[in-house]
């Protein structure tokens, strides 16, 4: 009887620690608010990350907007906590107009800017004379020039991409017709225009496929997408539970696996 006493005491008097151990357990911001634009963002965060921090006690609520400046002033405002749309050439060019601070902290697969055709077959010459839509934000227009330049239809000059305008182009000998419009359009530009470069998210959101772009961009470390925070937030728990998220094996195998996310530009710590 004594025994029995004696371990029922015990047991007892270790409760208030084993249920300190639980709680310990929970994270201090339980609910993440992540914002994305349309693309392929919210569903490699929902079959690679989200697995991920569901296990360390978090709920995930999302949110969505039509354009990336939505998504910044949102997340400068608090209203959302992380957003995952923009490269760093865009975040940088975001924070310096807007006085704000949001920073990249990992960055995650993207599919490359590509120039798309409805009217004319894949493989087919770009003729003298055709139009092609653009990006009408100077950072996204300078890729779609780039990639204009890199087929040899244009020369541009060498510009800050906060800068660049339609008339950075200084040689079209082909007389290319550069229509400049917002970038979301630019799938649908397609039924008028002979082509359009469409940036990777809104082409993969419109159901075009990186295997029918007559050309891809060549696509160097800055323009790889990114999840951005406040900088004051940066070093937080959260923040950091989602990049292990992002460099996890449940998050790799979920892309690796998937055959719809071949073509994408891959971060380094999944090479």
């Amino acid at each position: 009887m004594k025994t029995a006493l004696f371990l029922l005491s015990g047991l007892l008097a270790l409760a208030p620690f084993a249920a300190g151990d639980v709680s310990a357990q929970q994270p201090a911001k339980p609910e993440l608010r992540v914002g994305f634009v349309p693309g392929p963002y919210i569903d490699e965060f929902k079959g690679g990350v989200e697995p991920e921090l569901k296990k360390k006690g978090y709920k995930i609520r999302y949110v969505e907007f039509s354009t990336g400046v939505e998504a910044n002033n949102a997340a400068f405002k608090s209203e959302i906590d992380a957003n995952v749309m923009q490269h760093t050439i865009f975040l940088d060019s975001y924070n310096e107009r807007q006085k704000t601070d949001l920073v990249g902290i990992v960055h995650v697969p993207t599919p490359p800017m590509g120039l798309y055709s409805k009217k004319h077959p894949l493989g087919t010459p770009i003729k003298p004379g055709s139009s092609v839509a653009v990006p009408n934000d100077p950072v996204n227009l300078q890729r779609a020039l780039w990639v204009l330049r890199d087929l040899g239809l244009i020369e541009i000059r060498d510009s800050k991409p906060v800068d660049v305008t339609e008339l950075d182009v200084i040689k079209n000998p082909g007389g290319i017709k550069i229509v400049p419009l917002e970038a979301a359009q630019a799938p649908r530009a397609l039924d008028d225009v002979d082509f359009a470069a469409v940036q990777g998210n809104f082409a993969i959101f419109s159901g075009l496929k990186l295997t029918n772009a007559f050309a891809l961009e060549k696509m160097t470390t800055p323009y790889i997408n990114v999840l951005a925070v406040k900088k004051a937030n940066a070093n937080a728990e959260w923040a950091q539970d989602i990049v292990a998220g992002y460099k996890s094996p449940t998050f790799k195998t979920a892309i690796r696996d998937d055959r719809f996310y071949d073509g994408f530009t891959l971060p380094d710590y999944m090479k």
